[in-house]
Protein backbone atom coordinates (compact mmCIF):
# COMPACT_ATOMS: atom_id res chain seq x y z
CA UNK A 1 0.00 0.00 0.00
CA UNK A 2 1.38 3.59 -0.67
CA UNK A 3 1.30 5.98 1.89
CA UNK A 4 0.70 8.63 -1.07
CA UNK A 5 -1.45 7.58 -3.04
CA UNK A 6 -4.12 10.15 -3.84
CA UNK A 7 -7.15 9.79 -6.38
CA UNK A 8 -6.61 11.96 -9.43
CA UNK A 9 -7.24 15.76 -9.47
CA UNK A 10 -10.96 17.15 -9.99
CA UNK A 11 -10.42 19.63 -12.76
CA UNK A 12 -13.01 21.90 -12.63
CA UNK A 13 -12.95 23.36 -16.97
CA UNK A 14 -15.07 25.64 -18.75
CA UNK A 15 -16.71 24.81 -22.22
CA UNK A 16 -16.88 27.01 -24.88
CA UNK A 17 -18.99 26.69 -27.75
CA UNK A 18 -21.18 27.79 -30.18
CA UNK A 19 -24.71 27.42 -28.70
CA UNK A 20 -26.98 27.76 -31.93
CA UNK A 21 -25.36 25.12 -33.82
CA UNK A 22 -23.21 23.06 -31.51
CA UNK A 23 -25.72 22.85 -27.80
CA UNK A 24 -26.60 19.01 -28.67
CA UNK A 25 -22.37 18.27 -28.48
CA UNK A 26 -22.06 20.26 -25.29
CA UNK A 27 -24.47 18.53 -23.39
CA UNK A 28 -23.43 15.26 -24.63
CA UNK A 29 -20.27 15.80 -23.21
CA UNK A 30 -20.98 17.28 -19.94
CA UNK A 31 -23.14 14.34 -19.27
CA UNK A 32 -20.88 12.19 -20.15
CA UNK A 33 -17.99 14.14 -18.37
CA UNK A 34 -19.45 15.21 -15.16
CA UNK A 35 -18.20 12.59 -13.05
CA UNK A 36 -14.69 13.61 -13.90
CA UNK A 37 -15.28 17.39 -13.42
CA UNK A 38 -15.72 19.37 -10.96
CA UNK A 39 -17.72 21.82 -12.91
CA UNK A 40 -18.56 22.03 -16.58
CA UNK A 41 -19.72 25.07 -16.86
CA UNK A 42 -22.28 26.69 -19.26
CA UNK A 43 -22.66 30.14 -19.07
CA UNK A 44 -23.22 31.73 -22.27
CA UNK A 45 -22.59 34.85 -23.16
CA UNK A 46 -25.11 35.73 -25.79
CA UNK A 47 -27.92 34.91 -23.15
CA UNK A 48 -25.86 35.98 -19.87
CA UNK A 49 -24.33 39.28 -21.32
CA UNK A 50 -26.66 42.44 -23.01
CA UNK A 51 -24.29 44.69 -23.34
CA UNK A 52 -21.88 46.38 -26.33
CA UNK A 53 -18.98 47.14 -23.60
CA UNK A 54 -15.97 45.05 -24.85
CA UNK A 55 -14.28 45.81 -21.43
CA UNK A 56 -18.02 44.80 -19.34
CA UNK A 57 -17.89 41.80 -21.32
CA UNK A 58 -14.61 41.03 -20.81
CA UNK A 59 -15.01 41.31 -17.14
CA UNK A 60 -17.94 39.41 -17.09
CA UNK A 61 -15.81 36.37 -18.99
CA UNK A 62 -13.11 36.70 -16.38
CA UNK A 63 -15.45 36.90 -13.28
CA UNK A 64 -18.48 34.64 -14.16
CA UNK A 65 -17.60 32.38 -16.99
CA UNK A 66 -13.97 31.39 -15.79
CA UNK A 67 -13.39 31.97 -12.28
CA UNK A 68 -11.82 29.11 -11.10
CA UNK A 69 -11.28 27.09 -13.91
CA UNK A 70 -7.83 25.65 -14.67
CA UNK A 71 -8.42 24.57 -17.94
CA UNK A 72 -11.32 25.75 -21.16
CA UNK A 73 -12.62 22.90 -23.60
CA UNK A 74 -13.05 24.26 -26.62
CA UNK A 75 -15.93 22.18 -28.96
CA UNK A 76 -15.26 23.19 -32.82
CA UNK A 77 -17.68 22.78 -35.08
CA UNK A 78 -18.66 24.60 -38.63
CA UNK A 79 -19.31 27.53 -37.66
CA UNK A 80 -17.23 27.93 -33.96
CA UNK A 81 -13.92 29.85 -36.30
CA UNK A 82 -16.77 32.93 -36.80
CA UNK A 83 -17.96 33.38 -32.87
CA UNK A 84 -16.73 36.87 -31.21
CA UNK A 85 -17.57 35.10 -28.03
CA UNK A 86 -15.62 32.22 -28.74
CA UNK A 87 -12.46 33.85 -29.76
CA UNK A 88 -13.13 36.12 -26.41
CA UNK A 89 -13.43 33.16 -24.18
CA UNK A 90 -10.41 31.72 -25.29
CA UNK A 91 -8.39 35.16 -25.34
CA UNK A 92 -9.09 35.61 -21.44
CA UNK A 93 -8.44 31.97 -21.02
CA UNK A 94 -5.41 32.91 -22.25
CA UNK A 95 -4.61 35.82 -20.14
CA UNK A 96 -5.14 34.14 -17.20
CA UNK A 97 -2.65 31.13 -18.06
CA UNK A 98 -5.38 28.55 -18.63
CA UNK A 99 -4.88 25.29 -20.24
CA UNK A 100 -6.89 25.46 -23.81
CA UNK A 101 -7.79 21.68 -24.73
CA UNK A 102 -9.58 21.67 -28.72
CA UNK A 103 -11.78 19.34 -29.68
CA UNK A 104 -12.97 18.96 -33.15
CA UNK A 105 -16.95 18.22 -33.42
CA UNK A 106 -18.25 15.74 -36.17
CA UNK A 107 -19.72 18.84 -37.79
CA UNK A 108 -15.96 20.54 -37.97
CA UNK A 109 -15.43 21.67 -41.35
CA UNK A 110 -11.78 19.88 -42.93
CA UNK A 111 -9.36 21.82 -45.51
CA UNK A 112 -6.95 19.10 -46.90
CA UNK A 113 -5.51 17.57 -44.31
CA UNK A 114 -6.44 20.12 -41.41
CA UNK A 115 -9.26 21.08 -39.87
CA UNK A 116 -10.88 24.63 -39.56
CA UNK A 117 -10.58 26.43 -36.09
CA UNK A 118 -10.94 29.48 -34.45
CA UNK A 119 -7.80 31.04 -35.10
CA UNK A 120 -6.38 32.01 -31.63
CA UNK A 121 -6.75 28.06 -30.85
CA UNK A 122 -4.97 27.81 -34.07
CA UNK A 123 -2.23 29.93 -32.78
CA UNK A 124 -1.87 28.12 -29.47
CA UNK A 125 -1.79 24.79 -31.24
CA UNK A 126 0.73 25.86 -33.43
CA UNK A 127 2.95 27.47 -30.44
CA UNK A 128 2.60 23.94 -28.43
CA UNK A 129 0.55 25.66 -25.64
CA UNK A 130 -3.34 24.59 -26.72
CA UNK A 131 -3.82 20.56 -27.29
CA UNK A 132 -6.45 19.20 -29.80
CA UNK A 133 -8.40 16.00 -30.52
CA UNK A 134 -11.59 14.79 -32.11
CA UNK A 135 -14.99 13.96 -30.72
CA UNK A 136 -14.04 10.44 -31.77
CA UNK A 137 -10.95 9.95 -30.30
CA UNK A 138 -12.97 11.14 -27.14
CA UNK A 139 -15.99 8.59 -27.82
CA UNK A 140 -13.20 5.75 -28.22
CA UNK A 141 -11.52 6.35 -25.51
CA UNK A 142 -12.72 9.53 -22.92
CA UNK A 143 -9.37 8.95 -20.61
CA UNK A 144 -7.98 11.41 -23.45
CA UNK A 145 -9.83 14.06 -22.41
CA UNK A 146 -8.17 13.32 -19.13
CA UNK A 147 -4.75 13.62 -20.82
CA UNK A 148 -5.05 16.51 -22.55
CA UNK A 149 -6.26 18.53 -19.93
CA UNK A 150 -3.03 17.51 -17.84
CA UNK A 151 -1.08 17.84 -21.10
CA UNK A 152 -2.17 21.71 -21.64
CA UNK A 153 -1.89 22.18 -18.13
CA UNK A 154 2.05 21.36 -17.65
CA UNK A 155 3.00 23.13 -20.94
CA UNK A 156 5.47 25.98 -20.42
CA UNK A 157 3.28 29.37 -20.28
CA UNK A 158 5.50 31.15 -22.31
CA UNK A 159 4.49 29.23 -25.16
CA UNK A 160 1.01 31.04 -25.13
CA UNK A 161 0.15 33.27 -28.32
CA UNK A 162 -2.25 35.86 -27.42
CA UNK A 163 -1.36 38.72 -29.12
CA UNK A 164 -4.18 38.40 -32.38
CA UNK A 165 -6.57 41.22 -32.25
CA UNK A 166 -9.94 40.17 -30.85
CA UNK A 167 -12.82 39.32 -32.76
CA UNK A 168 -15.00 42.51 -33.42
CA UNK A 169 -17.85 40.88 -34.81
CA UNK A 170 -19.44 37.20 -35.87
CA UNK A 171 -18.20 36.63 -39.56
Amino acid sequence: MSFFSYPPVRRRVFVSYHHHNDQPYYDSFSKFFHDGYETITDNSLERAVDSSNFEYIMRRIRETHLHGSSCTIVLCGAETPNRRYVDWEIHASLDQQMGIVGIGLPTIKWEGTGTWKPARLQDNIDAGYASWTLWQVLADNPQVLHQKIEETLAKSKWNIANTRPRMQRNA
